[in-house]
């Protein structure tokens, strides 16, 4: 397990450079210029080549890829072009920081309700409830969040008056419930989905009846024998829920006004800010290479059985 761990660390800067070298390319070789972006309406020439001159934009385009790699390395991803003065890292830190509190609010009510929801109606399967929890889990999966997350505010906030909406507090502050439910509801659907038809596969398999047969009782059979097996697909989604989740948080941080990193980087994008878009994707890239190394670690945590070589 350590061998792979480390060689899929050693593989991660190569995948970043991969990402890093795609987005430099393409902000190099896009259409409009982010300098005369950045002077707005007292855009010369002479100001203009006097900021190329300053951010180093004169250098060929190799030059100036593995400087950008090396600062990036040591955590400065440079200046913004539109916030003149201010680097990139001091502008994302702080709304990073709100964006990840929301989404791991988001991810926790997905796994935490999905899974043993998914696992209950499964050994339920045959009854009202199973079906029931199957119809639900559709209806969730196919309601639009544009139109999921009104409806949360209509009824929660507007008509009963329960929580509070729009804005940011921090983590335990009431008024990330709504944007959390409306970001872990999808997330809810799936998991419940996925963990209910692993559990149906398991529970027919020949081990499970011979645990059965030498006397052990219900609920170490399903704790032991079957919830840890059926537990291994549903680890296979998480890295792709995760790359669905943050998408599905940047809309929510819209529709609920939270000062995450959502508005900024829509703005970055239209006003061509290369600076702060090459952080977002790096940053974005490292969490996803992050997040499934972690689901690979916990494929051997949940079974034993599994091995790394």
């Amino acid at each position: 397990m350590l061998a792979y761990t480390v060689r899929r660390l050693l593989w991660t800067p190569v995948l970043l450079v991969a990402v890093s070298l795609f987005v430099f390319v393409l902000g190099e070789y896009g259409p409009g210029d982010p300098v005369e972006v950045a002077l707005g309406q007292n855009y010369t020439e002479e100001r203009a080549e006097r900021l190329r001159e300053q951010r180093g934009l004169n250098d060929p385009v190799p030059v100036r890829y593995f400087r950008y790699i090396g600062n990036a390395l040591k955590g400065d991803f440079g200046d913004s072009f539109v916030f003149r003065g201010r680097s990139v890292a001091g502008l994302l830190g702080p709304k990073l920081w709100v964006s990840a509190r929301l989404f791991f609010a988001g991810f926790a009510i997905s796994v935490g309700i999905g899974v043993p929801l998914g696992f209950f109606a499964a050994t339920r399967q045959g009854t009202w409830v199973d079906p029931t929890i199957v119809a639900i889990t559709l209806v969730l999966l196919a309601m639009p969040v544009f139109i999921f997350a009104p409806a949360l505010i209509l009824l929660f906030a507007l008509n009963l008056s329960w929580l509070p909406v729009s804005g940011w507090g921090g983590f335990w502050d009431t008024r990330i419930i709504l944007p959390a439910v409306t970001i872990g509801m999808p997330g809810i659907a799936v998991m419940t989905r996925m963990m209910r038809a692993s559990t149906l596969d398991v529970l027919g398999q020949d081990y499970v009846r011979t645990a059965r047969a030498k006397g052990l009782g219900e609920f170490t059979v399903r704790r032991r024998h079957v919830a840890r097996n059926a537990l291994i697909p549903v680890l296979t989604i998480l890295g792709f829920s995760i790359a669905g989740m943050l998408g599905g948080a940047l809309i929510v941080e819209l529709i609920y006004g939270i000062p995450g990193v959502a508005r900024f980087a829509l703005d970055s994008i239209f006003s061509r800010d290369f600076p702060v878009i090459t952080a977002l994707a790096l940053i974005g890239a490292t969490a996803l290479v992050v997040a499934n190394l972690v689901v690979d670690i916990l494929y051997a945590v949940v079974d034993p059985r599994i091995t790394y070589r």
